[in-house]
């Protein structure tokens, strides 16, 4: 019987899409439940972190600074596009986009 930790996916084997969908969603869903904003970005920092481990031992550092900076503007484009869309739209939206490039520049290799 082997008293070993829990085994972690290797990080080539990870799909950071919807990583990033946890991170940016969740955060956001955690936040707005709880009342508690820093408890939303741990989600969005820990799901960011993860990704960011995969793009790294799939491209290096000019995949993981690209995809990196592509969620950190969808978090922070998310709060003006909510004033003029609304809150769920707004969230869509940065998700989608920031997803939507994890999938294409990462998952897909």
């Amino acid at each position: 019987m082997s008293m070993s930790a829990i085994d972690i996916k290797k990080a080539k084997d990870v799909q950071t899409a919807p990583l990033i969908a946890t991170g940016l969603i969740g955060g956001w869903l955690t936040a707005r439940e709880t009342g508690i904003r820093p408890l939303g970005g741990v989600l969005l920092a820990a799901a960011g972190i993860w990704a960011g481990r995969t793009w790294y031992a799939k491209g290096g550092v000019p995949l993981t600074a690209g995809l990196s900076a592509a969620y950190i503007a969808a978090f922070g484009l998310s709060h003006p596009l909510a004033k003029k869309i609304g809150a769920w739209p707004s969230v869509l939206a940065v998700t989608a986009a920031s997803a939507g490039a994890a999938y294409a520049l990462s998952d897909a290799r």
